[in-house]
């Protein structure tokens, strides 16, 4: 099966673009779309997908259909307490469950009714569908 690097480099290929020329008529940045056709994207987020697709004229579920599918395990709530808890101790590098790629992290400051100062830790994987959010 062919890979989303290469269905996105052929496809770009045969509307005569260059990667400079994907980029600017998709709106995505260059060094994303190399790392997309390099191999190192395998996930794309929603708005990226509908992008490239306009831009490769194509339809987003064209493109989501070569995107790496990742196993929709279950995990443990020790195993999110875990993360939380080492994103409010400051970590910097916290790997993802899910797939090991490293994890964008960060700390939402919010009040509740009385106007006390609650830290909400968030996370996501760039390369998977992992997420934190309550």
């Amino acid at each position: 099966m062919e890979s989303l690097s290469e269905f996105v480099n052929t496809r770009r290929e045969k509307l005569g673009m260059s990667s400079i020329g994907l980029a600017k008529r998709s709106g995505i940045d260059i060094s994303l779309i190399e790392d997309i056709e390099s191999g190192k994207e395998l996930f794309l987020p929603v708005t990226v997908r509908q992008k490239l697709a306009k831009a490769l004229k194509c339809q987003a579920s064209d493109i989501q259909a070569y995107e790496r599918t990742y196993d929709t395990k279950i995990l443990s709530d020790d195993t999110i307490s875990d993360i939380k808890q080492r994103i409010l101790n400051g970590e910097e590098e916290i790997h993802c469950p899910m797939c090991g790629s490293l994890l964008v992290t960060r700390i939402a400051e919010m009040y509740d009714l009385e106007d006390h100062l609650m830290l909400h830790p968030k996370a996501h994987c760039s390369k998977c569908v992992f997420q934190i959010k309550d």
